[in-house]
């Protein structure tokens, strides 16, 4: 046959071989996707993670997908209202059927739930709970924990101090409990207490754990849930889980997040032109002969954009039979206010074997965090608001306080005058250097013998050094007269816990019961040493201050016994009850024992027979609980001892040729005793269409007595006229709503939506021990004035209500100066004319998230807000006058913010209403758009995700200051929260 002829058929056949043994390396999956009882679930989704590919089943649960290759695949099943499965499947050639369930989550509510001193099932809660895991936080740059959470858990408000790098946080759960102690929530972090306070040498302490190392928090809110920590849980709890190792295979991720941050708001204030025309028509000749020919902005010479770079590296992995993670993370932050920096690099390692056939477990967690802080002092934000814009930055004469212009009386520094904002910010430095390190080991032992009964050891540290030091040159106008300045601080934290409790769970089916008893000891040691050294002069040859002792070594030491039962007949009710017995070394041997009970009940009337077998309703649970907690942080050490302080060196007494320090006696309280809290709680979880919508809902009562306030006290009966004992109450009512849906979930997309609203409403009921309504606590200093305050606490209002005059008005609606009204009708206006009106404290608290996800796109949105809140405008109050302006008492001419020209007051009006203003707004956090570029090596399983974020989007509200959020309702000198633009990558190998 002619080779031409069969060359046609030689290359089909080779075609068909090769085709057929590509066939022969393929493969098919077929199954089907079911719950526990073998009902089929439509809509299931499938994600094969090699592939990064995935599908949804369709009717009858039913999937398929072809042309595989053979070989293993991990597989990942999950669905709204089941618990996610997770398995490695091993593909042959030809079809592969498969069949796969899934388990309820109407008892995923099987999910487990972090608690004090344990773990329990979500259904069997009998508290108020909120959890918030690592897929739920926030996006973008986050310096700090607790910035995680923010505007995701109903009934918790979190505010951050401001824009400075690392900065803190005013958390509360339910507003707080306290006038004069602490409102801090108790913070533990993987079963290690936290003592509540500052560390010198960094903005925050919690900046010192890192934010990528954390897995959960989980919020405890009522008292039934937090009093198992009894003395310390009045202000809620928060417990911090961090993420552990792994115990299928190695996972290596990296992460980079950089970031550039610009002012988003400045205060409003007059420009040069304007202050110039003020002075011309309404100053002295002396005064228009200081005018400037300059058009200085000082806010834009102060403030600057700011760069940030934030890396972390991580390894889960296993080293036989233990799993181990290991982490390392380190941060550069520039602040937007010029010479603000902050860095932090971080280290963890957590160990979680098993041993003895899984009865012995270990958990043992150690991070260490070294930070190096450049301090910026803020008081160039209030020198940059009040300067004069027509004078220059610098002047010609580089000899005279260092180039900068100031204002000066002959030859040295105006006294009295504000300071170049630029010159406070160049010629002083103020550094700090903080290493803390937080571990713990636990040990828990499940007997052989009777494996329900569980041992359990924990031992931990909090140990911290801080250090540094501040520098201001000779040359400096702020501390001229001195010489300069020269300080430095150093102080070591040491803080040991140490907890052992018994465990008991048993299921006792015979009679559809189980019980979960624990049973607890708690030592808990903190102390501080605080090293005191000389300030002198910048050069160290002249002493301005010398401490009288060279350390102080406060302390303070709890013990503690507790213990806690729960009690479930047929997965329908929950019964809980808890006791905490704390002694504390704060208090005298009559009062150092407080005992803090609690009672819960649950009833799951989803499991009743009327609603079992009703399919829309996933879940439906009613909660009840009843509860008392204590408070001692924020109390003084040794407030009820006799307690004396040494007179400084300019006040001690001379005998003959020596001089001798004094010491004078202190007024106490040797009955000073705990603050305490009652609380009441209502609750209802609720889900529906396989928990497609799902949420929950509480009404609080919450009652504190023995509140610490100052009172009077009659003469020669103490070492003051005043007296810090427990005299007050207060009581806080509350409503919280949380709702979760999914309106869209498809093959390729899914939409998620949350939405929670708090709603509070808190008064004090008592302040004295006899009956006085017109008794007021002063609260809130302010600027502008000497000892001046603008809040106070009073009987039947809430706390720290704004304490003014009401202003008159004229027909233009302009505030008349010095005109208020006679409220008590005497004829004169006095302090007895002022009166309590608005609160820094918003009613309503407003959180929503969404998150969308559209294939390998996602993007993700947190919008928070405050209603019926309220903020005392201290910069207007300050410096919106005409002699501020014209102060020719000092002969300086000074800036004011723009409102100046709605009031054109001549004199400073700091206690009128006029400043009180609505500071309500809604704000968007942060927006976040990602993009799964899956893998992007050839031969690797190595995954590339990237995503951009903008945080501090936009804020709606009617108060013209630079932010209506601060915490404590008094606007002065804010530090700016920046606009922040983020780009992040994420390799996992």
């Amino acid at each position: 046959m002619n080779k031409q002829l069969l060359r046609p058929f030689w290359a089909l056949n080779m075609l068909l071989g090769v085709s057929a043994s590509a066939f022969a390396q393929q493969a098919t999956l077929q199954g089907r996707v079911m719950d526990q009882n073998g009902s089929s679930l439509v809509g299931a989704t499938l994600r094969f993670e090699e592939l990064q590919k995935s599908l949804s089943t369709k009717a009858n649960g039913d999937f398929s997908l072809d042309r595989l290759q053979t070989g293993k695949l991990r597989l990942k099943v999950s669905m709204v209202g089941y618990a996610s499965l997770d398995t490695l499947i091993q593909v042959k050639d030809g079809l592969n059927p498969l069949n796969l369930y899934l388990k309820s989550n109407t008892s995923a509510l099987e999910e487990v739930v972090v608690i004090g001193y344990g773990t329990q099932k979500k259904s069997d809660l009998t508290g108020s709970i909120s959890t918030v895991s690592s897929k739920d936080f926030q996006k973008g740059q986050i310096s700090s924990p607790e910035q995680l959470i923010m505007g995701k858990v109903p009934g918790v408000q979190i505010t951050t101090s401001g824009g400075q790098p690392g900065a803190g946080s005013t958390i509360r759960i339910r507003t707080g409990a306290s006038l004069n102690a602490s409102n801090d929530p108790l913070i533990v972090v993987d079963g290690i207490p936290l003592a509540g306070g500052s560390v010198s040498g960094v903005a925050n302490p919690l900046s010192l754990i890192n934010p990528n190392d954390i897995e959960t928090f989980t919020i405890l809110k009522d008292a039934n849930a937090t009093a198992i920590y009894g003395s310390r849980a009045s202000n809620g709890v928060i417990l911090i889980t961090t993420k552990k190792g792994s115990r299928s295979g190695t996972q290596i991720n990296f992460s980079t997040q950089n970031s550039l941050a610009t002012v988003a708001n400045k205060v409003k204030l007059l420009s040069a032109d304007q202050i110039r025309d003020y002075v011309n028509t309404n100053g002295s000749d002396a005064m228009k002969k200081l005018l400037g020919t300059a058009n200085t902005d000082w806010q834009d010479v102060i403030y600057g954009n700011a760069f940030t770079t934030d890396n972390n590296v991580n390894i889960a992995s296993k080293a036989g039979n233990m799993p181990y993670r290991i982490s390392a993370g380190y941060m550069n932050q520039d602040g937007v206010l010029k010479n603000d920096n902050l860095k932090r690099t971080t280290a963890a390692l957590a160990l979680t074997p098993k041993f003895l056939d899984n009865h012995l477990s270990l958990d043992v967690n150690v991070r260490g965090t070294w930070s190096k802080s450049k301090f910026a002092t803020q008081d160039a934000i209030g020198a940059a608001i009040q300067f004069d814009p027509t004078q220059p930055v610098f002047v010609e004469d580089k000899n005279s306080f260092g180039g900068y212009y100031e204002w000066i009386q002959g030859d040295k520094p105006n006294p009295n005058a504000p300071r170049n904002p630029l010159a406070l910010l160049d010629l002083r430095k103020d550094n700090g250097d903080v290493f803390r390190s937080i571990g713990n080991a636990k040990v828990d032992y499940s007997f052989h013998f009777l494996p329900e009964l569980h041992a359990n050891l924990n031992v931990g540290y909090d140990l911290a050094r801080s250090k540094g030091n501040t520098f201001t040159p000779a040359i400096a106008a702020r501390n001229f007269n001195e010489g300069g300045e020269r300080t430095q601080y150093k102080t070591d934290i040491n803080n040991k816990t140490l907890e052992f409790y018994l465990k008991y769970d048993k299921e006792l089916p015979a009679i559809k019961s189980n019980i979960d008893a624990t049973l607890g000891y708690g030592y808990y040691k903190n102390s501080s040493k605080v090293y005191n050294f000389n300030r002198t002069n910048a050069e160290g040859d002249k002493i301005l201050n010398e401490p009288t002792r060279a350390f102080d070594k406060p302390e303070n030491l709890l013990i503690s016994y507790y213990g806690r039962l729960i009690y479930t007949y047929d997965n329908r009710y929950v019964v809980s009850g808890t006791l905490r017995a704390d002694g504390s070394s704060r208090f005298s041997p009559d009062n150092r024992w407080g005992y803090f009970p609690s009672v819960g009940f649950t009833w799951r009337a989803k499991n009743e027979g009327f609603l079992k077998e009703i399919a829309a309703v996933s879940e439906l649970k009613l909660r009840l609980s009843y509860g008392k907690t204590g408070q001692q942080d924020g109390i003084a050490n040794y407030s009820y001892m006799p307690n004396y302080t040494i007179s400084g060196n300019e006040s001690m007494y001379r005998f003959g040729d020596t001089y001798y320090y004094l010491n004078s006696p202190l007024a106490y309280d040797s009955d000073i005793r705990w603050e305490s809290t009652t609380t009441y709680n209502a609750g209802v979880d609720f889900g529906f269409s396989n928990n497609r919508i799902y949420g929950s809902l509480d009404y609080y009562s919450k009652k504190t007595k023995d509140l610490l306030s100052t009172i009077p006290v009659p003469v020669g009966s103490n070492f003051s006229n005043f007296l810090l004992t427990n005299v007050g109450n207060m009581e806080n009512q509350g409503l919280e709503f949380n709702l979760h849906f999914i309106p869209v979930k498809t093959d390729n997309s899914t939409l998620d939506i949350g939405f929670n609203l708090t709603y509070n409403k808190s008064k004090v009921t008592n302040l004295t021990q006899s009956d006085d309504p017109n008794f007021i606590v002063e609260t809130g200093g302010i600027r502008g004035g000497t000892g001046g305050n603008i809040q106070a606490h009073k009987v039947n209002f809430m706390p720290n209500s704004f304490n003014v005059f009401q202003q008159v008005y004229d027909n233009q609606g302009k505030p008349v100066e010095g005109v208020y009204v006679d409220r008590n009708g005497d004829g004169v206006i006095s302090d007895n004319d002022r009166y309590l009106y608005k609160s820094p404290l918003p009613k309503y608290l407003l959180g929503f998230t969404a998150a969308y996800s559209y294939k390998k796109w996602s993007a993700t949105t947190v919008l928070r807000a405050n209603l019926d809140n309220y903020v005392y405008d201290n910069v207007s109050s300050n410096l919106g006058s005409g002699a501020n302006i014209n102060d020719q008492a000092v002969l300086v001419i000074n800036n004011a913010p723009v409102d100046f020209l709605n009031t054109n007051f001549l004199l400073k009006q700091l206690q009128s209403d006029y400043y009180i203003k609505n500071a309500s707004f809604l704000k968007m956090d942060n927006v976040n758009l990602s993009y799964n570029l899956g893998k992007f090596l050839r031969n690797s399983k190595a995954s590339m995700s990237i995503s951009a974020t903008v945080q501090n989007v936009f804020t709606i509200t009617k108060y013209k200051g630079v932010d209506p959020e601060i915490s404590n309702g008094i606007d002065d000198r804010f530090y700016p929260r920046p606009r922040t633009y983020v780009l992040g990558v994420n390799v996992n190998f």
